[in-house]
Protein backbone atom coordinates (compact mmCIF):
# COMPACT_ATOMS: atom_id res chain seq x y z
CA UNK A 1 0.00 0.00 0.00
CA UNK A 2 1.15 3.87 -0.67
CA UNK A 3 2.35 5.24 2.57
CA UNK A 4 0.51 8.49 2.05
CA UNK A 5 -2.90 6.17 1.81
CA UNK A 6 -1.54 3.47 4.49
CA UNK A 7 -1.86 6.52 7.48
CA UNK A 8 -4.93 8.22 6.34
CA UNK A 9 -6.71 4.35 6.24
CA UNK A 10 -5.13 2.81 9.39
CA UNK A 11 -5.93 5.08 11.95
CA UNK A 12 -4.23 6.08 15.08
CA UNK A 13 -3.41 2.39 16.41
CA UNK A 14 -2.12 0.95 13.57
CA UNK A 15 0.54 4.25 12.64
CA UNK A 16 1.66 3.20 16.16
CA UNK A 17 2.03 -0.05 15.72
CA UNK A 18 3.83 0.36 12.78
CA UNK A 19 6.35 2.57 13.88
CA UNK A 20 5.44 5.39 11.77
CA UNK A 21 3.45 8.32 14.32
CA UNK A 22 6.78 10.86 13.62
CA UNK A 23 4.63 11.20 10.18
CA UNK A 24 1.26 11.24 11.71
CA UNK A 25 2.41 14.17 13.86
CA UNK A 26 4.11 16.05 11.14
CA UNK A 27 1.10 15.86 8.97
CA UNK A 28 -1.25 17.23 12.25
CA UNK A 29 -1.59 21.40 12.61
CA UNK A 30 -0.38 22.74 15.48
CA UNK A 31 -3.36 23.31 18.36
CA UNK A 32 -3.34 25.60 20.86
CA UNK A 33 -5.99 25.72 23.44
CA UNK A 34 -6.94 27.11 26.82
CA UNK A 35 -8.19 25.18 30.00
CA UNK A 36 -9.97 26.86 32.67
CA UNK A 37 -9.59 24.97 36.07
CA UNK A 38 -11.96 24.94 38.52
CA UNK A 39 -9.27 24.50 41.10
CA UNK A 40 -6.46 26.34 42.71
CA UNK A 41 -2.81 25.83 41.74
CA UNK A 42 -2.40 24.92 45.26
CA UNK A 43 -3.90 21.27 45.16
CA UNK A 44 -1.54 19.49 43.02
CA UNK A 45 -4.28 17.01 43.05
CA UNK A 46 -7.18 18.34 41.88
CA UNK A 47 -5.46 21.16 39.54
CA UNK A 48 -2.64 19.16 38.72
CA UNK A 49 -4.85 16.77 37.06
CA UNK A 50 -5.19 19.11 34.15
CA UNK A 51 -1.38 20.05 34.32
CA UNK A 52 -1.31 15.83 33.47
CA UNK A 53 -3.51 15.67 30.93
CA UNK A 54 -1.64 18.80 29.03
CA UNK A 55 1.67 16.83 29.47
CA UNK A 56 0.48 13.63 27.79
CA UNK A 57 -1.37 15.47 25.01
CA UNK A 58 2.10 17.68 24.38
CA UNK A 59 3.81 14.41 24.46
CA UNK A 60 2.02 12.29 22.22
CA UNK A 61 1.52 14.91 19.32
CA UNK A 62 5.46 15.66 19.69
CA UNK A 63 4.23 18.86 20.98
CA UNK A 64 2.01 20.29 18.16
CA UNK A 65 -0.97 20.05 20.24
CA UNK A 66 -0.73 22.57 22.96
CA UNK A 67 -2.96 23.17 25.98
CA UNK A 68 -2.40 25.96 28.45
CA UNK A 69 -4.03 25.73 31.81
CA UNK A 70 -5.39 28.09 34.07
CA UNK A 71 -6.38 28.10 37.48
CA UNK A 72 -9.48 29.35 38.96
CA UNK A 73 -10.19 33.08 38.39
CA UNK A 74 -7.41 33.72 35.75
CA UNK A 75 -9.40 33.43 32.65
CA UNK A 76 -13.28 33.36 34.83
CA UNK A 77 -14.45 32.90 38.75
CA UNK A 78 -14.15 28.71 39.47
CA UNK A 79 -17.87 28.22 38.91
CA UNK A 80 -17.69 29.93 35.64
CA UNK A 81 -16.46 27.44 33.84
CA UNK A 82 -19.40 25.78 31.73
CA UNK A 83 -20.15 28.67 30.50
CA UNK A 84 -16.81 29.57 29.19
CA UNK A 85 -16.70 26.40 26.95
CA UNK A 86 -20.62 26.68 26.06
CA UNK A 87 -19.59 30.38 24.66
CA UNK A 88 -16.29 29.31 23.09
CA UNK A 89 -14.27 31.70 25.78
CA UNK A 90 -12.13 28.78 26.63
CA UNK A 91 -12.18 25.76 24.65
CA UNK A 92 -11.91 22.93 27.69
CA UNK A 93 -12.49 23.41 31.17
CA UNK A 94 -11.50 21.23 34.08
CA UNK A 95 -14.40 20.30 36.75
CA UNK A 96 -16.91 18.68 39.14
CA UNK A 97 -20.05 18.47 37.44
CA UNK A 98 -21.97 19.44 40.67
CA UNK A 99 -20.85 22.69 40.83
CA UNK A 100 -23.02 23.62 37.99
CA UNK A 101 -26.47 21.58 38.81
CA UNK A 102 -28.01 25.10 39.32
CA UNK A 103 -28.27 25.07 35.88
CA UNK A 104 -30.06 21.94 35.89
CA UNK A 105 -29.05 19.23 38.46
CA UNK A 106 -28.59 15.92 35.95
CA UNK A 107 -24.76 17.97 36.12
CA UNK A 108 -24.48 16.39 39.24
CA UNK A 109 -25.14 12.70 38.18
CA UNK A 110 -21.77 13.18 36.37
CA UNK A 111 -19.77 13.87 38.95
CA UNK A 112 -21.50 12.80 42.48
CA UNK A 113 -25.16 12.71 44.37
CA UNK A 114 -25.29 11.65 47.83
CA UNK A 115 -25.59 7.88 48.71
CA UNK A 116 -24.08 7.58 45.05
CA UNK A 117 -21.33 4.88 43.15
CA UNK A 118 -18.30 5.02 44.60
CA UNK A 119 -15.33 5.88 42.57
CA UNK A 120 -14.82 2.61 40.41
CA UNK A 121 -18.24 2.07 40.39
CA UNK A 122 -18.71 5.61 38.47
CA UNK A 123 -15.83 4.88 36.41
CA UNK A 124 -17.57 1.70 35.31
CA UNK A 125 -20.98 3.57 34.55
CA UNK A 126 -18.67 5.97 32.39
CA UNK A 127 -16.44 3.58 30.63
CA UNK A 128 -18.48 0.84 30.49
CA UNK A 129 -22.21 0.87 31.35
CA UNK A 130 -24.53 3.95 29.87
CA UNK A 131 -22.51 7.02 31.83
CA UNK A 132 -20.81 8.33 29.20
CA UNK A 133 -23.61 8.27 26.09
CA UNK A 134 -26.07 9.87 28.33
CA UNK A 135 -24.13 12.18 29.79
CA UNK A 136 -22.90 13.27 26.60
CA UNK A 137 -26.50 13.51 25.45
CA UNK A 138 -27.33 15.96 28.35
CA UNK A 139 -24.15 17.93 27.64
CA UNK A 140 -24.59 18.14 24.26
CA UNK A 141 -27.79 21.01 25.20
CA UNK A 142 -24.22 23.19 26.50
CA UNK A 143 -22.09 22.67 23.43
CA UNK A 144 -19.94 20.22 25.58
CA UNK A 145 -18.44 17.30 25.16
CA UNK A 146 -16.97 15.65 28.14
CA UNK A 147 -14.01 12.97 29.00
CA UNK A 148 -13.39 11.56 32.20
CA UNK A 149 -11.05 14.18 34.11
CA UNK A 150 -10.49 11.94 37.60
CA UNK A 151 -11.85 11.00 40.80
CA UNK A 152 -10.88 11.60 44.91
CA UNK A 153 -12.52 8.42 45.80
CA UNK A 154 -14.25 8.49 48.37
CA UNK A 155 -14.19 11.79 50.67
CA UNK A 156 -13.79 13.00 54.20
CA UNK A 157 -17.30 14.21 55.83
CA UNK A 158 -15.51 17.67 56.72
CA UNK A 159 -14.46 20.08 59.04
CA UNK A 160 -16.52 20.98 62.18
CA UNK A 161 -15.45 23.52 64.88
CA UNK A 162 -18.09 21.83 67.47
CA UNK A 163 -19.17 18.20 67.91
CA UNK A 164 -22.04 16.71 65.91
CA UNK A 165 -23.62 14.09 68.27
CA UNK A 166 -26.69 13.87 66.36
CA UNK A 167 -29.06 14.90 63.74
CA UNK A 168 -30.53 17.96 65.57
CA UNK A 169 -26.66 19.58 66.06
CA UNK A 170 -27.41 20.44 61.54
CA UNK A 171 -30.02 22.79 62.60
CA UNK A 172 -28.52 26.42 62.26
CA UNK A 173 -25.60 24.71 61.44
CA UNK A 174 -23.48 27.27 58.55
CA UNK A 175 -21.50 24.50 56.46
CA UNK A 176 -19.81 24.92 53.41
CA UNK A 177 -21.23 21.68 51.18
CA UNK A 178 -20.92 21.68 47.30
CA UNK A 179 -23.81 20.06 45.35
CA UNK A 180 -27.17 18.14 46.56
CA UNK A 181 -25.58 17.52 49.75
CA UNK A 182 -26.87 21.50 50.55
CA UNK A 183 -30.26 20.37 49.96
CA UNK A 184 -29.95 17.58 51.65
CA UNK A 185 -28.66 19.16 54.76
CA UNK A 186 -31.00 21.94 54.19
CA UNK A 187 -34.25 19.78 54.45
CA UNK A 188 -32.47 19.34 58.33
CA UNK A 189 -31.93 22.85 59.37
CA UNK A 190 -28.68 23.56 58.08
CA UNK A 191 -27.33 26.48 55.93
CA UNK A 192 -25.77 25.41 53.29
CA UNK A 193 -22.80 27.57 51.55
CA UNK A 194 -21.25 27.59 48.15
CA UNK A 195 -17.48 28.61 48.47
CA UNK A 196 -14.76 28.13 46.03
CA UNK A 197 -11.60 26.05 47.82
CA UNK A 198 -9.73 29.12 48.10
CA UNK A 199 -12.41 30.67 50.19
CA UNK A 200 -12.95 28.20 52.39
CA UNK A 201 -10.38 28.58 55.09
CA UNK A 202 -10.98 32.45 55.85
CA UNK A 203 -14.67 31.96 56.17
CA UNK A 204 -14.08 29.11 58.54
CA UNK A 205 -11.58 30.86 60.68
CA UNK A 206 -13.77 34.23 60.88
CA UNK A 207 -16.66 31.90 61.79
CA UNK A 208 -18.28 33.10 58.68
CA UNK A 209 -19.56 29.31 58.15
CA UNK A 210 -19.48 26.77 61.40
CA UNK A 211 -18.25 23.70 59.04
CA UNK A 212 -16.59 22.82 56.18
CA UNK A 213 -16.34 19.79 53.66
CA UNK A 214 -13.59 19.87 50.46
CA UNK A 215 -11.78 16.34 49.53
CA UNK A 216 -9.66 14.51 52.22
CA UNK A 217 -6.86 14.43 54.31
CA UNK A 218 -3.90 15.63 51.92
CA UNK A 219 -5.84 18.08 50.43
CA UNK A 220 -8.20 19.52 53.58
CA UNK A 221 -4.22 19.66 55.63
CA UNK A 222 -3.01 21.60 52.62
CA UNK A 223 -5.57 23.98 52.83
CA UNK A 224 -5.46 24.20 56.95
CA UNK A 225 -8.56 23.75 58.34
CA UNK A 226 -7.54 21.86 61.27
CA UNK A 227 -6.13 24.96 62.14
CA UNK A 228 -9.47 26.68 62.76
CA UNK A 229 -11.80 23.43 63.39
CA UNK A 230 -10.57 20.25 65.48
CA UNK A 231 -13.79 17.99 64.71
CA UNK A 232 -12.85 15.87 61.28
CA UNK A 233 -16.01 13.58 60.52
CA UNK A 234 -16.82 10.48 58.70
CA UNK A 235 -17.83 9.31 55.70
CA UNK A 236 -18.81 12.12 52.72
CA UNK A 237 -21.69 10.58 52.22
CA UNK A 238 -22.80 12.60 49.34
CA UNK A 239 -19.55 12.04 47.77
CA UNK A 240 -18.65 8.38 48.02
CA UNK A 241 -16.67 9.25 44.56
CA UNK A 242 -16.40 12.26 43.10
CA UNK A 243 -16.05 12.10 39.03
CA UNK A 244 -14.50 15.29 37.66
CA UNK A 245 -14.83 15.70 33.99
CA UNK A 246 -13.01 17.62 30.90
CA UNK A 247 -15.50 19.99 29.30
CA UNK A 248 -14.64 20.30 25.68
CA UNK A 249 -16.40 23.03 23.54
CA UNK A 250 -18.17 21.19 21.04
CA UNK A 251 -17.29 22.91 18.13
CA UNK A 252 -13.27 22.86 19.01
CA UNK A 253 -13.74 18.96 19.60
CA UNK A 254 -15.39 18.74 16.54
CA UNK A 255 -12.51 20.53 14.57
CA UNK A 256 -9.76 18.17 15.79
CA UNK A 257 -8.55 15.18 13.48
CA UNK A 258 -9.42 11.70 14.12
CA UNK A 259 -5.73 11.09 15.91
CA UNK A 260 -6.02 14.03 17.90
CA UNK A 261 -9.22 12.62 19.16
CA UNK A 262 -7.56 9.61 19.99
CA UNK A 263 -4.85 11.58 21.59
CA UNK A 264 -7.53 13.68 23.67
CA UNK A 265 -8.98 10.32 25.21
CA UNK A 266 -5.91 8.37 25.48
CA UNK A 267 -4.36 11.18 27.80
CA UNK A 268 -7.72 11.78 29.54
CA UNK A 269 -7.80 8.26 30.93
CA UNK A 270 -4.37 8.56 31.77
CA UNK A 271 -5.05 11.99 34.04
CA UNK A 272 -8.45 9.95 35.37
CA UNK A 273 -6.42 7.54 36.66
CA UNK A 274 -3.58 9.42 37.84
CA UNK A 275 -5.38 11.52 40.42
CA UNK A 276 -6.88 8.97 42.37
CA UNK A 277 -3.47 7.06 42.28
CA UNK A 278 -2.33 10.10 44.01
CA UNK A 279 -5.30 10.75 46.68
CA UNK A 280 -4.76 6.80 47.56
CA UNK A 281 -1.40 7.07 48.10
CA UNK A 282 -1.07 10.10 50.29
CA UNK A 283 -4.32 10.28 51.95
CA UNK A 284 -3.17 7.93 54.32
CA UNK A 285 0.26 9.73 55.69
CA UNK A 286 -2.09 13.34 55.88
CA UNK A 287 -4.55 11.59 57.95
CA UNK A 288 -2.00 9.96 60.20
CA UNK A 289 0.04 13.47 60.51
CA UNK A 290 -3.67 15.50 61.36
CA UNK A 291 -4.77 13.07 63.89
CA UNK A 292 -1.23 13.09 65.18
CA UNK A 293 -1.78 17.03 65.46
CA UNK A 294 -4.51 17.26 67.83
CA UNK A 295 -7.24 16.31 64.83
CA UNK A 296 -10.16 14.92 66.62
CA UNK A 297 -11.66 12.04 64.26
CA UNK A 298 -15.23 11.06 64.66
CA UNK A 299 -18.08 8.87 62.62
CA UNK A 300 -20.93 11.11 61.78
CA UNK A 301 -23.97 9.65 63.70
CA UNK A 302 -25.86 6.90 62.94
CA UNK A 303 -29.45 9.07 62.71
CA UNK A 304 -28.09 11.54 60.87
CA UNK A 305 -27.00 9.06 58.21
CA UNK A 306 -30.23 7.35 58.10
CA UNK A 307 -32.76 10.29 58.17
CA UNK A 308 -30.22 12.17 55.10
CA UNK A 309 -30.08 8.85 52.87
CA UNK A 310 -34.06 8.73 53.28
CA UNK A 311 -34.19 12.44 52.40
CA UNK A 312 -32.24 11.72 49.67
CA UNK A 313 -34.08 9.22 47.88
CA UNK A 314 -37.08 11.42 47.97
CA UNK A 315 -35.72 13.78 46.34
CA UNK A 316 -34.44 12.15 43.64
CA UNK A 317 -38.15 10.82 43.04
CA UNK A 318 -39.27 14.53 42.86
CA UNK A 319 -36.62 14.98 40.92
CA UNK A 320 -37.68 12.54 38.32
CA UNK A 321 -41.15 14.05 38.30
CA UNK A 322 -40.25 17.22 37.18
CA UNK A 323 -37.13 17.37 35.64
CA UNK A 324 -36.65 14.49 32.57
CA UNK A 325 -33.31 15.63 32.09
CA UNK A 326 -32.58 14.34 35.38
CA UNK A 327 -35.02 11.06 35.09
CA UNK A 328 -33.64 9.85 31.65
CA UNK A 329 -29.88 9.84 33.64
CA UNK A 330 -30.94 8.70 36.82
CA UNK A 331 -32.88 5.78 36.10
CA UNK A 332 -30.02 4.41 34.35
CA UNK A 333 -27.83 5.49 37.29
CA UNK A 334 -29.87 3.90 40.07
CA UNK A 335 -30.48 0.27 37.94
CA UNK A 336 -26.50 0.47 38.00
CA UNK A 337 -26.00 1.15 41.38
CA UNK A 338 -28.47 -1.33 42.78
CA UNK A 339 -26.19 -4.35 40.85
CA UNK A 340 -23.26 -2.91 41.58
CA UNK A 341 -23.99 -2.52 45.87
CA UNK A 342 -25.01 -6.48 45.72
CA UNK A 343 -21.67 -7.22 43.93
CA UNK A 344 -19.48 -5.23 46.39
CA UNK A 345 -21.49 -6.35 49.22
CA UNK A 346 -19.88 -9.68 48.27
CA UNK A 347 -16.40 -9.30 46.81
CA UNK A 348 -14.91 -5.85 47.48
CA UNK A 349 -16.59 -5.36 51.19
CA UNK A 350 -16.65 -8.67 52.48
CA UNK A 351 -12.67 -8.57 51.87
CA UNK A 352 -12.25 -5.25 53.26
CA UNK A 353 -14.22 -5.76 56.43
CA UNK A 354 -11.62 -8.74 56.92
CA UNK A 355 -8.50 -6.80 56.36
CA UNK A 356 -9.60 -4.10 58.43
CA UNK A 357 -9.97 -6.16 61.21
CA UNK A 358 -6.08 -7.48 61.38
CA UNK A 359 -3.28 -6.01 62.34
CA UNK A 360 -0.17 -5.35 60.50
Amino acid sequence: MERRGFIRHAGLAGVLAAGAAPAVVQAQAAVRWRLASSFPKSLDTLYGTAEVLSKKVSEMTGGKFQISVHAAGELMPAFGVVDGVQNAAVEMAHSAGYYHFGKDETFALGAAIPFGLNSRQQSAWMYEGNGMKLMREFYRNYNIVNLPGGNTGAQMGGWFRKEIKSLADLKGLKMRISGFAGRIIEKHGAVPQSLPGGDIYPALEKGTIDAAEWVGPYDDQKLGFNKVAPHYYYPGWWEGGLHCDFYINSKAYDGLSAEYKAVLEAASSHAHVDMQAKYDVRNPTALKQLVGAGTKLNRFPKDLLEACFKTSMEYYAELSSKNPNWKKVYEDYARFRGDQVLWFRFAEAGFDDFMQAQKF
